[in-house]
């Protein structure tokens, strides 16, 4: 049995900030805003991994109004919501994501997201793509005023 999950997530670019995305710094002027460290991108895998399980979101499981989650590092979050999909019976068959950003450009940091989210879910990274794409200078993205993630992921029923 196959479950597919589409998650989403923006987060707003602010001076002060680390630009965190996929678990990896990237260095920019500004950084994502947020309770945690505003990782867009592993909310939206999150986001995604809950969805295809019909487990709600990702404020749902960690509020941002509860001070244990305050700067934490988001791929403590993503392992924690993929051993809930695991107790569940099911594994991660592949993820695709998109990164909406106007800049900085992601291209050289893509690999070692891959890497980094693949070590945390313990899976070859071939499973995981992410693309990056702009807006053309429009909305508060294309603006550079934010960053958004989609996401994608089908996870199949252990054993198949």
């Amino acid at each position: 049995m196959y479950r597919i999950g589409q998650g989403f997530d923006i987060h707003k670019l602010e001076e002060g900030r680390k630009l965190i995305l996929g678990g990896i710094e990237i260095p920019y002027s500004k950084g994502l805003l947020g309770h945690s460290d505003a990782d867009a991108l592993t909310h939206s895998i999150i986001d995604a991994l809950f969805g295809a399980l019909a487990l709600g979101d990702i404020g749902t499981h960690f509020p941002d109004n509860d001070d244990n989650y305050k700067d934490i590092d988001s791929l403590i979050l993503l392992k924690q919501a993929y051993n809930l999909v695991k107790e569940k019976g099911y594994t991660i068959n592949n993820i695709d994501n998109t990164i909406i950003v106007q800049e900085p450009k992601m291209k050289p940091y893509i690999p070692l997201m891959r890497e980094k989210l693949a070590k945390t879910l313990q899976i070859d990274k071939s499973l995981i793509s992410i693309k990056a794409k702009t807006m053309e200078g429009l909305d508060s993205v294309g603006q550079k005023k934010a960053v958004s993630v989609h996401s994608i992921v089908l996870l199949m029923r252990s054993g198949l």
